[in-house]
């Protein structure tokens, strides 16, 4: 409740939304003034063409300011590990002096008043140091840094978790919510900031007895241990597969298929295969005979006991937790604040989506059936098996929608930035950083500048793999956008002999602080973390060629980079990504619907030398259809696995999988295989894995009718920021995709609504997504 993930976010209305809303209808009447001239692009500033030179150079001269020092993200005391441990124990300091000011709320009408903006200040004042610490542990190369965000990360959780069962909390924030004139001077923002609290606070068994409540917070803990042992498990190596050498004649991969062969030789017994490795991806997509197929497939599968019994637990004691608060199911605790509410409403849409994939999914079947009846010889269509699927039918990566010069890292955030100007009037211009702001020096600080407001945030790119670093693309919010001038703490109070460390806290908020032009009001400006680990540009290769996935990621991730700069909102709770799990992926697979469009993949050039133009279907795979179904199965096994059935003592997630793959499958079950123990998702999207297929279909529409005739429009882009991006998790997400779409059947969010997101066709051969 107080803390929320770094890479989620929520945000919020503003205060003065009238304002606030006219001012986004003159910036859209600004733009229909000048739709002719976005007929034509916005010629590369030289901003724009900067970038290029930042991200290709293999040895940049600009990017680190000889001049200035100061310490991480320009906190002048976050000089050295120590000050990391030293920021949390103030940060504890401050925390706890606004707690006891909220509980004293009700002494005074004018406190109460203020009990929604300081419990959202004090998550705030929490987060920003958690939110920190979070991406120091995943990416400062220096194992001091790692070690002092871990422990500054566990004091603070530790406080935050007695915040989250504070029963004074949970009565002063009832007592203003009860009070009709209280509720009338609150915002929207303000009220849906205060909704969020509330909430939380019941699905933490706040109103159960303290023995009931203790038994919450044992959950609780057992749960987080569980999900450990569970992700170690899931990411644990499978025992190899036995493979004769015999079997493996005829592989398509002739040089690793000789290489193995000659290893089999000189070794004289059997290749013991591993999951995962090369040679076992080798042998799924080449191998002939069935049989080493099986056995590699038999072998990645597979599960131990233990493992199958840490996960059964998991979901047992989450059912335990669900119950203990008075809910059905773990499913209904976590959706009734999500956009599909109830499970029944998932299941409604998981159901359309199957009616809708199934005959694609059943086409693209009987084709490699065929495939594999020329194969083999046979006389009738055969059943295709698990370990087929790669074999007639091998993955190919993802390809441009026409063909494209190679794409450097600089050319591709070059194009963005042009992107960006067109849509919202907002650039990307590369910055100096001081010495220390940042943690290595492949990071590069870029300016989020908004033609009227100056800059409104910041991006600090670290794309660069190196050892160490975790690894895949992830965007962190270190910090959200928060109204600040309106903060009143110098009426927390004080305590004797703590001076000076509550000065150490007031100084590092004293920093995010900013004020806007033609803007009301001071605001802390949000900061964003793009990770990645793409190949690091040299002088002896050039710069960074990105892969066509490659480029799916970055537009990915920078769609939440855009949703926490333009979602800059009064309360941090509702900011940017901070919104419900089922809604936050839909700007991010939206700007990859933007690559399949000619006319924005022509501001990859910065002279606009080459002609773009389409030239028919591009590459898709044939095997789409197949896979996508097996994702909404998938989804269909979270909701089984989080529903009221795991209370049964026989319950059996085996047998579950099995028969739901015996109702709904279209590929048989393999006997003896368990891949739930490897479904790492159950933990971190537990009764929430359907939210990507669900954003995708949205996604889909809103590029089909909104953006898909003129993806350049100034006038569609701003619509779309004023409506949904600038709302972040202020608003209800089915009013702003009804808004956006024109289709006020889907604001009421209902279960019609539900099926009707399912009944949309989802192009999204725009290929994958980035971390979550």
């Amino acid at each position: 409740m107080f803390a929320r993930s770094a890479k989620k976010a929520l945000a919020s209305i503003p205060s003065r939304q009238k304002f606030r809303f006219r001012g986004c209808l003159q910036d859209a009447r600004h733009v229909r003034a000048l739709a002719t001239q976005v007929q034509h692009h916005i010629p590369a500033s030289v901003d724009d063409k900067a970038l290029v030179g930042v991200f290709d150079n293999p040895n940049p001269s600009s990017g680190s300011s000889p001049f200035g020092t100061t310490g991480l993200f320009g906190h002048p005391s976050l000089t050295h590990p120590a000050s990391l441990i030293s920021l949390a124990d103030a940060t504890l300091v401050r925390a706890q002096l606004l707690t006891d000011r909220i509980l004293r709320a009700r002494e005074s009408q004018s406190e109460l008043l203020k009990v929604v903006k300081n419990l959202d200040r004090l998550s705030d004042m929490l987060c920003g140091v958690i939110d920190l610490a979070e991406l120091v542990r995943n990416a400062h190369p220096d194992r001091m840094w790692v070690d002092a965000a871990n422990q500054a990360y566990e004091t603070l959780c530790e406080f935050m978790n007695v915040l989250n069962t504070h029963v004074g909390l949970y009565e002063v924030l009832k007592a203003v919510l009860s009070d009709p004139a209280i509720v009338k001077t609150l915002s929207p923002e303000a009220y849906q900031t205060a909704l969020i609290f509330w909430r939380d606070f019941e699905k933490s068994a706040i109103d159960l007895p303290p023995a009931e409540r203790n038994t919450f917070v044992s959950l609780s803990s057992d749960i987080l241990v569980l999900g450990r042992q569970f992700l170690e498990g899931a990411n644990a190596p499978r025992p190899p597969a036995s493979i004769k050498p015999s079997e493996l004649t005829g592989l398509k991969d002739k040089g690793m298929g000789v290489r193995l062969q000659l290893q089999a030789q000189f070794t004289q017994r059997d290749l013991f295969v591993y999951p995962g490795s090369m040679q076992a991806h080798m042998i799924m997509r080449s191998a002939p005979e069935e049989e080493p197929r099986r056995r590699v497939y038999l072998a990645a599968n597979s599960s131990t006991p233990e493992q199958i019994e840490v996960l059964e637990t998991l979901l047992r004691k989450r059912a335990e937790l669900a119950r203990l608060v008075g809910r059905e199911s773990f499913a209904h605790m976590t959706l009734d604040d999500k956009m599909a509410k109830t499970p029944d409403n998932v299941y409604n849409f998981l159901d359309a989506l199957l009616k809708h994939t199934q005959p694609f999914a059943k086409r693209a079947l009987r084709t490699l059936s065929q495939r594999k009846q020329a194969h083999h010889g046979l006389s009738s269509l055969p059943i295709i098996q698990s370990w087929d699927r790669d074999f007639y039918c091998p993955p190919e990566p993802p390809a441009p929608p026409i063909p494209l010069p190679a794409l450097t890292l600089g050319t591709v955030f070059m194009g963005l930035s042009r992107l960006f100007q067109h849509l919202y009037g907002i650039s990307l211009r590369p910055a100096d950083s001081s010495s220390g702001e940042v943690w290595h020096t492949d990071v590069h600080k870029l300016e989020v500048v908004d033609q009227d407001k100056g800059i409104i945030g910041w991006i600090y790119a670290d794309l660069f793999a190196r050892r160490g670093k975790a690894s895949g693309a992830a965007h962190y919010t270190v910090r959200c956008s928060r109204r600040t001038d309106d903060d009143d703490q110098h009426r927390d109070g004080t305590v004797e002999g703590a001076e000076i460390q509550i000065r150490e806290s007031e100084d590092f908020e004293a920093v995010k602080r900013h004020r806007l032009p033609n803007q009301e009001g001071v605001f802390q400006l949000p900061l964003v973390v793009l990770l990645c680990e793409f190949p690091r540009p040299s002088i002896a290769k050039g710069p960074t060629v990105l892969e066509w996935h490659e480029v799916l990621t970055l537009f990915h991730e920078m769609g939440h980079a855009m949703h926490s700069m333009i979602g800059r909102t009064e309360y941090q709770n509702v900011a940017g990504t901070r919104c419900a799990t089922d809604f936050v992926e839909l700007p991010s697979i939206l700007m990859e619907h933007f690559l399949n469009s000619p006319s924005v993949l022509s501001l990859f050039d910065a002279d606009e030398s080459n002609t773009v133009r389409q030239i028919g279907n591009h590459h898709n795979d044939p095997c789409h259809s197949i896979d996508t179904y097996s994702q909404i199965l998938l989804a269909a096994v979270d909701q089984v696995y989080h529903s009221e059935v795991v209370i049964d003592p026989s319950f059996d997630s085996t047998a579950e999988l099995v028969k739901l793959h015996n109702a709904r499958g279209l590929i048989p079950h393999v006997p003896g295989t368990s891949f739930q123990t490897q479904f790492g998702h159950l933990f971190g999207y537990g009764a929430t894995y359907y939210s990507y297929l669900f954003d995708r279909a949205i996604a889909s529409r809103v590029w089909r009718d909104v953006f898909a005739n003129n993806p350049l429009s100034r006038e569609t882009g701003e619509k779309y920021k004023c409506e949904v991006l600038r709302y972040g998790g202020g608003k209800d997400p089915w009013s702003m995709v009804s808004s956006l779409l024109d289709a006020p059947e889907l604001e009421v969010g209902n279960a019609e609504a539900m099926r009707e997101v399912g009944r949309w066709k989802i192009e999204d051969d725009v290929g994958q997504p980035g971390r979550h």
